[in-house]
Parts: structure tokens; C-alpha cells; sequence
């Protein structure tokens, strides 16, 4: 390697020496993010923001297709709409951030700004709904929400950031449990087979889930440093904000009665996810599947050649752009500094093109994921980009999975739960008993939560509960969590 590609390597923190700079040098570096003048809050510059389209457009299909439309809520609510959920308000109390002034006057009413929409929601479905005719309400909203956060990190946790939050009605208690699980498999989907990233799907205990929900459903994905990440939640709210906010509907029987509700949501924290799953020492490695660029080109034009390279690096783009997401780096550095810049920035596939390739007919195909390199015939090059970005989606997904089953660990012993969860780290399958004073003393003593009941073994717990020997009722995944 030679002294400028160490320079430019060096510019980025090891993962085993600093994890947590790590991740700040590379968001930084690659012009994912950067620090806004308010405290905790980010700005997403062009090339993160090009990741969140494409993730953005893919999710919003997915949820059109179930059936759901998008809408838009305004960013402030009232305080007496919060106030009229007295769990919900407590839940979010501490993250609300108010209002109190509008230009030079004093507000009569202070206003919430968006921390999560259920309430404004409500209130406007309240006036919406009237018969079992209008039901079911399924719709979506795309927005910012603020939560004043104490401890930030860029994507994973800053007091403003982007998401989407489904709120629907429906009919009947069944139909809304479906909903809630249906949305859940579409995250599922989305994250697994768009972003490459395996997630667990489960039940939240009565802890952790949302508040004033019945349920609170979750996909939980473990990141390269061990700890666990919440990608995504869908709750069964039950009628208790129908009852709140007096939802109701005349049904068929003629009967008044209150709806049954669910909401969704995931956020720009699942850009952290991705970063966190897949990055190396070497920076970012985007998924092909939602990359902001998919292949970099990258001609090499020594001065005599300078001109019949940069045709056909051209010629290129302009017959595969239509099929692929392409860029063609033609500035004035060595090529040794732009390939260390590609894979830093996490592009899938580079292809090289030089005066040796024009005499051959062919390009030179560099993968980010396995560093292997493929010299393919120009006329194949169409049929060899799909192959292989396919084949890199398939390699990235697989290898999060492997990591994620080398650091899950099943343990019956409290002394080795703590002992693993200290050094170890990663997730722990272990029996629960269901009582919420052992979940607190496990968190207590070693910071690891109940991240979910898994759906595929709920209710089969076996033996005894890890942290009092008491008979299990489940068997859940513990971890510490961003």
C-alpha cells in the first residue's frame, strides 16, 4: 500500500481500538452528516440524503401496497390534546420540547412540537369517523418529530429527525392485531431484503413498549459492535386512545362503539443500522440494493489517452444509467486516492477503465464487499452488473447473519449471563419468568434489557428464569442497546 492510501486510512478510527469514533469518522469523512448549530440536531447532507430517498421510496411503496395512503399532520399540538393521555404524556414528558411564544406575544395555549403524532391524530379521526362504512382508516405520514434528548448521535439518536408513523382504525380487535403484525412484516421485508440487515421479530415486554399501547411489537437487529438496535416498532394501541378521544362509529348492529387502533413507525436511525451492520475498518459498504451510487466509475488517463478514455467512461454512463444508479469521477487525483475514496463511501462496485481495457474491449469490475476483481467483455457488462450486485446484496446479508449467530449465546447461569454480557456482549437467549422486578434487576446490574419476546417461540419458555430460578413463562433475548 503506498503512503497516500496509508494517509487516507489512517483518517479513519479502527473499530476494535474506538468503536463510537469509528462511526463518527466515517459519517464525517464520507459526507453522510453533519453538526447543525443547534445542539443534538443533524444536518443529513446530499450523499446520506440520497440513501434516505432510495430507502424512503422503497418502504413507501411497500406500505402503499398494503393499502395505506399518505397524509400530512401539523408539526405543533396543543397541550391540552397531549394532556388528555395522562400515560402518554408521561411517557414523553421528559423528551417535549414547547412552544410557549408566537412572534412577540405570549402564547394563550402552549404547543407541543411533534414528538410522536397519536394525539393530534386521534383528534382528527374523532371528527372523521362516524360509521362502520368508514372503516378501516389506513394512513401514513412521512415527517419530522423532535425529542430533547440528552445523549445524541448522529442517526441513531438526535433531537430531530426523520420518520414515518402509520395510524390506523379499524372495525374490530382482530383486524387490528393484523394490522399491527401485517406492518411488522413489511419492516421485516424491507429490512432484511432492502438494507441486507437480519432482524428478530418480537413482542416488547409490558416495560418497554409503547406508551398506551396494548401491544408493542418490535424487529431488532444487532450491530457490529454487539449491542442490539430497536429498527423498528408496531403497536396495537387497543381502543385506549378511541376511548380517550372518543373515536367512534355506528356499526352494523346499530350499536356505538370505539374503534380498535394500530400505529408504525421506523426512522433515519435505520441509515445508523446500516452503517453499523455492514461498515469496516475501511468505512461505509452500502447494500446495492439502496446505495445512493451503485458502480463507481473511475477512468485511468494517463495524458496521451486522457481523452479516448474519458469517451467511452462517458459512453458507459449514458447506456447504463437508465438501469443503474452511476457516477464518474473525473477529478484531478491519482487513481490509487479516488479508489480508497469509493470504498470509504461505501460504493457497492467500481469500475476501472483504462488505455489497456480499450485495446481489449473489457473493464475492470472491483467489488466492495470481497475486494475481488473481474475483467469483464464490454458487451457483458449489462448482465454482469446485475449478477453481481445481486450477488453482493445476497453475500452482505448473509454475512450480518453469521455475525449475528456468533454472538447470540443461549445461557441458564446468572453468573455466566453477566459474565457474557460484560465481555462478550452481543445477544443472550434466556428464560424469563415474567416479573417485571427481575427485568429491572437485570438492567440494573449489567444495562442489558429484554429486547423481545421472540414471535417465533412465544410462551415456550423452559426451566428457570436466569435471574431468580423461578419457573420460566418465556424465553427472550437479552442485550445492551443503543
Amino acid at each position: 500500500m503506498s503512503k497516500e492510501n496509508k494517509d487516507f486510512v489512517k483518517e479513519v478510527t479502527s473499530r476494535e481500538d474506538d468503536y463510537s469514533q469509528w462511526y463518527l469518522d466515517v459519517i464525517l469523512k464520507t459526507e453522510m452528516v453533519d453538526y447543525a448549530p443547534v445542539k443534538g440536531c443533524m444536518v443529513i447532507r446530499p450523499y446520506g440524503y440520497n440513501l434516505w430517498e432510495n430507502m424512503q421510496a422503497r418502504l413507501d411503496k411497500r406500505i402503499k401496497d398494503t393499502g395505506h395512503k399518505n397524509a400530512y399532520f401539523p408539526l405543533f399540538i396543543p397541550e391540552s390534546l397531549l394532556q388528555k393521555e395522562a400515560e402518554h404524556v408521561e411517557g414523553f414528558a421528559p423528551e417535549v420540547a414547547w412552544v410557549t411564544q408566537g412572534g412577540s406575544e405570549k402564547l394563550a395555549e402552549k404547543l407541543v412540537v411533534r414528538p410522536t403524532s397519536e394525539t393530534i391524530i386521534c383528534s382528527m379521526y374523532a371528527r372523521w369517523i362516524q360509521s362502520w362504512r368508514d372503516l378501516p382508516v389506513l394512513i401514513n405520514q412521512w415527517c419530522n418529530v423532535v425529542r430533547w434528548e440528552k445523549t445524541t448521535r448522529p442517526f441513531l439518536r438526535t433531537s430531530e429527525f426523520l420518520w414515518q408513523e402509520g395510524h390506523t382504525a379499524h372495525r374490530t380487535e382482530e383486524e387490528a392485531q393484523e394490522e399491527t403484525l401485517k406492518m411488522l412484516e413489511v419492516y421485516r421485508d424491507f429490512v432484511e431484503n432492502d438494507l441486507a440487515i437480519p432482524v428478530i421479530r418480537g413482542r416488547k415486554t409490558d416495560r418497554e413498549k409503547f406508551a398506551g399501547a396494548l401491544k408493542t411489537y418490535t424487529i431488532e437487529a444487532l450491530m457490529g459492535d454487539g449491542r442490539a438496535l430497536q429498527a423498528g416498532t408496531s403497536h396495537n394501541l387497543g381502543q385506549h386512545f378511541a376511548k380517550v378521544f372518543d373515536i367512534t362509529f355506528l356499526d352494523q348492529d346499530d350499536q356505538l362503539k370505539y374503534v380498535w387502533q394500530a400505529s408504525w413507525g421506523v426512522s433515519t436511525r435505520l441509515i445508523g443500522a446500516i452503517i453499523m451492520v455492514h461498515g469496516d475498518d475501511r468505512g461505509l459498504k452500502f447494500p446495492p440494493v439502496v446505495a445512493p451510487v451503485q458502480v463507481v466509475i473511475v477512468p485511468i488517463m494517463p495524458k496521451k489517452a486522457k481523452e479516448q478514455v474519458l469517451d467511452k467512461a462517458g459512453e458507459l454512463l449514458d447506456k447504463h444509467k437508465d438501469k443503474f444508479r452511476l457516477e464518474i469521477d473525473e477529478r484531478d487525483y491519482s487513481p490509487g486516492w479516488k479508489f480508497n475514496e469509493w470504498e470509504m463511501r461505501g460504493v457497492p462496485l467500481r469500475l476501472e477503465i483504462g488505455p489497456k481495457d480499450l485495446e481489449k474491449g473489457q473493464v475492470v469490475l472491483v467489488r466492495r464487499d470481497t475486494g475481488e476483481k473481474l475483467f469483464v467483455k464490454e458487451e457483458d457488462l449489462e448482465d454482469n452488473l446485475d449478477t453481481i450486485l445481486e450477488d453482493i446484496q445476497k453475500n452482505m446479508f448473509q454475512k450480518a447473519l453469521d455475525f449475528r449467530e456468533e454472538n447470540t449465546s443461549c445461557c441458564n447461569d446468572y453468573q455466566e449471563f453477566q459474565n457474557i454480557i460484560a465481555e462478550k456482549k452481543g445477544l443472550i437467549k434466556a428464560n424469563w419468568c415474567g416479573r417485571e422486578d427481575c427485568e429491572e434487576k437485570v438492567k440494573d446490574q449489567t444495562k442489558a434489557t429484554i429486547r423481545c419476546i421472540p414471535l417465533e417461540g412465544e410462551g415456550k419458555g423452559e426451566g428457570n428464569c436466569i435471574c431468580c430460578g423461578q419457573e420460566a413463562r418465556e424465553k427472550v433475548y437479552f442485550g445492551r442497546a443503543y
